[in-house]
């Protein structure tokens, strides 16, 4: 089996560990037929849960170790002394050709760490970028980045909205989907925001990327799906994703209280209750879930550390897919283009001066 189509698991990851993924694994498998996991971790906790599932018995192995990174690891720690972890062998597997993609629930520092010391950032690839995707008025929109960097350069948000705008034209499968792309700032107008905002925006006006710039785009555009593709530095994108999961929250429970507020309220819920069912489909976190590593030179996702299997699978099937797809030999080939486009522009501007 090509090893695209092989993924590794890290089994002891996340709050509930194999409980999670060995089963987010089994209903994986119902949409990935021709698939095999490579499962990492304590046999004696794996392989109980394992032989639950006959089907998955038959495209899984486990790969037994004792070591396991903590949720309170360091990531220097995790780095260190982490070299036999669950963690650091599926990672490593990805590394040795022996899978396409991993995924784990464990500590997202440690994670990057192990997976950006392990998997090295693509040639170009100045810094990895966590992206996820969320529900919007105007359908699902990726984000990045969302943690792994706190203050960017323009040429980072530039390579951000390259990253960004493959997965987001490989997520929607059509080949001609032309994602728009745009940068979150304080205010749409060109003078506004912090200078690599405005010099991103520059570079992302001239160059050829697999999508269109939008332009700036504000806080408020982000719940409408005003663009495709949102870009930003991992503080303000990780602020912006942890208030519009609150706000989800909120919404939720206000919505619940409202209707049970009264007998009336709990009658009108109950003639409503298909209508709210497909409306808690449309914003169940758990369809979303999977925070990509773009930028390395292999697939790594990150599943919520209190995913159940249905989180988990979802995370599974996302890794699946960019594997499958050829994601990072996409990427390497556009930030080449890229580098071949500043080359050009850098001479033309040394041209014009000297004339």
């Amino acid at each position: 089996m090509p090893a695209h189509q092989t993924i590794a698991l890290d089994a002891m990851g996340g709050d509930l560990g194999p409980e999670a993924v060995v089963p987010g694994a089994a209903l994986a498998l119902d949409d990935l037929q021709d698939v095999r996991f490579l499962l990492f971790g304590d046999e004696g906790k794996v392989k109980p849960v394992l032989d639950r599932y006959p089907a998955l018995v038959r495209h899984a192995e486990i790969i037994h170790t004792d070591d396991v990174v903590r949720p309170d690891d360091k990531p220097s720690v995790a780095l260190r002394s982490g070299r036999k972890s669950s963690m650091r062998l599926a990672i490593n597997a990805v590394d040795d050709g022996l899978a396409g993609s991993v995924v784990s629930s464990g500590n997202t520092g440690a994670l990057m760490a192990i997976a950006k010391f392990v998997l090295r950032t693509l040639p170009g690839i100045h810094r990895p970028a966590i992206a996820s995707v969320m529900p919007t008025m105007g359908g699902d929109t990726v984000m990045l980045d969302l943690g792994a960097n706190v203050e960017c350069t323009a040429e980072n948000l530039v390579q951000f909205a390259i990253l960004g705008a493959i997965f987001a034209r490989m997520r929607d499968g059509r080949a001609d989907f032309n994602p728009s792309v745009g940068l979150l700032n304080v205010g749409t107008e060109e003078m506004k925001g912090r200078e690599e905002v405005r010099e991103a925006a520059a570079i992302l006006k001239e160059i050829e990327f697999p999508g269109r710039f939008h332009g700036f785009i504000e806080g408020n555009d982000l719940p409408k799906g005003t663009v495709n593709v949102v870009v930003t530095d991992g503080f303000t994108g990780n602020v912006a994703l942890k208030v519009a999961e609150g706000v989800g929250f909120m919404t939720g429970q206000f919505i619940r209280q409202a209707f049970l507020s009264s007998v009336s309220s709990r009658i009108g819920g109950l003639f409503a209750y298909g209508a709210m069912k497909r409306l808690k489909k449309r914003v169940d976190p758990r369809y979303y879930n999977g925070g990509m590593f773009l930028g390395l030179g292999g697939i790594c996702v990150k599943s919520h550390g209190n995913s159940d299997a249905y989180g988990f699978s979802r995370a599974v099937l996302v890794a699946e897919k960019l594997a499958d797809e050829g994601y990072v030999d996409r990427v390497a080939e556009e930030i080449s283009r890229l580098a071949e486009q500043e080359a050009r522009i850098e001479k033309s501007t040394v041209v014009e001066k000297s004339a």
